[in-house]
């Protein structure tokens, strides 16, 4: 029985796509990590796609009238409806072929957004996509704050972040005072086959998982860290730096969770102090030692939470038991 044809893998480096589907130009801030993760999906996926996209950021930067930085079908809708208008388009190319209306030919549909878009705004139509089993991959482009409006707070702004809606002061010394809402394990939960967590900073495994999603038999969720230099008061040349803090850290773990099985893509040997990822960002200078320890104490127990529902899905082995002392 011949084997069936295996298909190509973008092996980044050696053989990364020349092609560019969002062109330079645009106005994205200096440093800017955000348009550099969509660089990248977009490639990671090919050209045939259609791209439907919240107002945020990367709507603002690439589309002021009458130009644009799109090389693909792109759709601008409100903040709050990616994924409905994304759901709309999968169905509608299904009804498409199935008239006859247009070739048999594989179309990744893909709906993006912002933290706002996605965790705040969008939740709503995201979770229904989800729901329905539309076969959509959904991008969220996470600098964790409503950058594009002024830096204000979302449900994806971390615990002790200082943004314009969350001040550091003496009422709320902190800053922010809730914790990053678990986007990428409530996606998990609805059930679908694919959903995993990323970051630019780690560009091969980036592109790897946007290629797992595509080939995913129904939706996909991809929660990717864009570091923000304007929001998080750090400077443009140290964006890479700061998204490899926040993994290596345990502030944002790489994982994926692959039909029910979750698995940890970056395992750090040590996690790193969140002092170190703290350490020069401006929206983190009024934390103290006091708040930094219970903040750490937090990042650690969901790191071994983490850890343990990899174990017990079969993603991780587990770890082995501590050996007794020899008795004398």
């Amino acid at each position: 029985m011949a084997e069936e044809a295996k298909k190509k893998v973008i092996k980044p480096l050696k053989n990364f796509p020349m092609e560019e589907y969002i062109n330079s130009g645009h106005r994205a801030c200096q440093g800017c990590a955000e348009v550099l993760a969509v660089r990248h999906v977009l490639k990671a996926i090919g050209p045939d796609m259609v791209l439907a996209m919240a107002t945020g950021c990367m709507e603002i930067i690439s589309s002021p009238y009458p130009f644009t930085s799109w090389n693909i079908p792109w759709i601008h809708i409100a903040f709050e409806n990616a994924a409905a208008v994304a759901s709309g388009v999968e169905s509608g190319l299904k009804a498409l072929r199935r008239k006859g209306r247009i070739p048999e030919k594989d179309v990744t549909v893909v709906a993006m957004g912002g933290d706002g878009g996605t965790t705040d705004i969008g939740f709503q139509a995201l979770s229904g996509m989800m729901e329905r089993g539309h076969k959509v991959i959904y991008v969220c482009v996470d600098n964790e704050a409503y950058m594009n409006t002024g830096i204000q707070r979302s449900s994806s702004t971390p615990f002790g972040a200082t943004t314009t809606t969350s001040p550091a002061g003496k009422v709320h010394p902190e800053g922010q005072t809730t914790w990053k809402k678990d986007m990428t394990a409530i996606a998990a939960a609805h059930g679908i086959p694919y959903t995993a967590t990323a970051c630019p900073s780690y560009y091969s495994d980036l592109i790897k998982k946007v290629q797992k999603a595509k080939e995913a038999n129904g939706p996909a969720y991809l929660h990717v860290l864009s570091v923000c230099p304007t929001g998080w008061r750090i400077p443009p040349n140290k964006a890479i730096e700061y998204g490899q803090l926040a993994v290596d850290s345990g502030i944002f773990p790489l994982y994926e969770v692959d039909n029910g099985v979750w698995k940890l893509s970056r395992k750090p040997k040590q996690l790193k102090p969140i002092a170190d990822y703290f350490k020069g960002q401006g929206r983190y200078r009024h934390l103290d030692e006091k708040l930094t320890a219970y903040i750490q104490e937090k990042v650690n127990e969901r790191w071994e939470k983490l850890t343990k529902l990899c174990e017990m899905t079969g993603g991780e082995k587990p770890a082995a038991p501590a050996k007794e002392a020899e008795k004398e």
